[in-house]
């Protein structure tokens, strides 16, 4: 270990000297208290105030460990760049940290994957090496508190604390009244993260120019070519959501402030104009298709050219709500005057796709693995329209997926007759008939059932929306962010009980370094006495900890005991 001493003389906490060293719980508050004074700045519209800050924070040993620690940790820390590198061990991200220097980096080429889409498309991917994926997580760290302080207050794509359930809540307020705006202009940008223009960004963004210069004009590879890239930002970038959302950030503001500066406040409130966005996706309603037609669309068209982007033709139409329209996977629509919003039809079809093309696919594996397969999916997809109205789309999608089971068991055994098939592959339990399962022991001795994950069986519940106003950086929000993500984060882990009552008794917190356990950090379950030495699984020996921090308390054989409930 060694003592940090910052510029101004004053000594820092011991530093670390290895990965396993890390005290995270410090490095979080230290990045943390730089991000809130970043914020302040911003608000305040101390702009120089907010360069020197963001340089600071930039060059600090803790932001660097958040960084690496971030692209470690994530879905994507497995997918190596063109260099093929991975930091897929404790020295590697050691290592990695003191490679995070502004002075002398270049940022390699991306490299160029297609993805599918859910209309049979393919969406292009860059993805950036290891070094590049750090560099673009140290930098956000010190560009999402200018972008959270300046963002629209009903944009709700790619920001902390926010989703597409709070996007959809929010166009609800604005629709579910009878006197509420009845049209809406449905628009899709074309190309959006592929055509922002790189002089908009490097103008406006702020952030170290010279750093996002060279990201832009970084260039890609596709099939073993060199391409250049003269504008847009790819996606697959750390950094591209939120370069997104600072180019789109003033939609709602200036035309509220435009339709205002005509019209006057008062008639201005009377268009009942209101913009909903989700990255680049939004709605703006509006009380006549005039006024969609003739002042909004034109303006908006004006705003997205001058950043080097137009609306796509064939996706931006202007509804009526009796006809309805779709946003987000959902159907908005009155129904005799009143609003209800449901699972659309395309987001339906895609989706038994999918299962009808993973069932297809493993027509030879056993009924356990084809279940354990299925299951994520179908929570998933339940959990996420579980704030709309659903049950019946739910129903509809079961007997699908039971018939497309039902031909998978029977093509299995072709000279068994239906009632053996039935019987090998379908259970009942009590009042509950045909449930796709397999029989299992459990570990206290007694027999049940591994099943097929219930649609009908998810709960609705209403989502409780985010405040508009909402700032995870600003501490006058510190406890209303907190419950929030505690609140967020059991309904997230509600289907896995066991889980959400260790979350729930440690408080939303790490046991081991006390920090928040959110969706980003992600978890591990540890045994206080581990199972090799004849630990229980039960929820007495039990802890969820940090994945690095998981990793430091084996290493370091360190000894937890249970948290006292929070």
């Amino acid at each position: 270990m060694r003592v940090s001493v910052r510029k101004d003389g004053s000594a820092l906490s011991h530093a670390p000297d290895n990965w396993h060293a890390v005290d995270w719980r410090q490095v979080e508050r230290n990045v943390r208290g730089m991000q809130i004074r970043i914020a302040k700045a911003t608000r305040e519209g101390d702009w120089r105030r907010v360069k020197a800050l963001q340089r600071m924070l930039t060059r600090t040993l803790s932001a660097k460990l958040y960084a690496v620690r971030r692209v470690t940790q994530n879905q994507g820390a497995r997918t190596a760049g063109v260099d093929r590198e991975l930091w897929d061990s404790p020295e590697s991200r050691w290592a990695a940290v003191g490679r995070l220097k502004r002075r002398g980096y270049k940022p390699l080429p991306l490299r160029r994957v297609f993805i599918p889409k859910a209309n049979g498309k393919e969406r292009p991917l860059g993805i950036p090496t290891m070094r590049d994926r750090a560099m673009q997580a140290l930098y956000l760290l010190a560009l999402e508190p200018v972008s959270e302080s300046t963002s629209d207050p009903n944009s709700y794509g790619f920001r902390l604390n926010r989703s597409t359930a709070d996007a959809m809540s929010q166009i609800f307020v604005a629709m579910s009244q009878k006197g509420s705006a009845r049209w809406v202009l449905e628009a899709d940008i074309k190309g959006c993260f592929d055509y922002i223009s790189h002089d908009w960004l490097v103008t406006h963004v702020p952030m170290d120019k010279e750093i996002l210069r060279k990201w832009l004009k970084a260039g890609l590879i596709y099939k073993g070519q060199l391409q250049a890239t003269e504008a847009g930002t790819p996606q697959g970038g750390i950094i591209s959501p939120t370069l997104a959302n600072v180019t789109l950030n003033g939609l709602e503001r200036e035309l509220i402030g435009q339709l205002v500066a005509k019209f006057g406040i008062a008639k201005a409130k009377k268009l009942k104009v209101n913009v909903v966005r989700y990255a680049d996706d939004f709605v703006i309603t509006g009380d006549s298709r005039e006024v969609l037609e003739q002042e909004v669309r034109p303006w908006v068209e004006a705003f997205l050219a001058v950043r080097g982007l137009r609306l796509s033709e064939e996706k931006t139409r202007i509804a009526h709500i009796d006809d309805g329209f779709d946003f987000l996977g959902w159907n908005f629509r009155k129904y005799s005057g009143k609003l209800l919003i449901k699972p659309s039809k395309k987001n339906a079809q895609a989706f038994y796709r999918k299962v009808s093309e993973t069932i297809s696919g493993n027509k030879t594996v056993r009924q356990g693995d084809l279940i354990h397969l299925l299951n994520p999916m179908l929570r998933g997809w339940a959990q996420y329209h579980s704030p709309v109205v659903a049950k019946q789309a739910y129903c509809r999608m079961e007997s699908l997926i039971f018939r497309r089971l039902w031909w998978w068991s029977k093509r299995r055994h072709p000279n068994k007759g239906a009632g053996w098939v039935r019987k090998k592959y379908f259970h009942s339990d009590g009042d509950r008939t045909w449930i796709f399962a397999v029989p299992v022991v459990r570990d206290d001795g007694s027999k049940g059932l591994n099943e097929l994950y219930q649609l009908r069986d998810t709960a609705i519940r209403r989502h409780r929306k985010i405040k508009g106003d909402f700032n995870p950086f600003d501490p006058e929000w510190e406890q209303y962010g907190e419950q929030l993500r505690q609140a967020r984060m059991e309904g997230s882990m509600r289907h896995r009980k066991q889980w959400a009552s260790l979350y729930m008794s440690q408080g939303g917190l790490c046991a081991h370094c006390g920090g928040a356990l959110t969706q980003e950090t992600g978890w591990h379950n540890h045994h206080l006495e581990y199972r090799v030495h004849g630990g229980s699984d039960a929820l007495f020996n039990r802890v969820l900890l940090h994945p690095d921090c998981h990793r430091q308390v084996h290493v370091g054989k360190i000894a937890l005991t249970k948290p006292a409930r929070s």
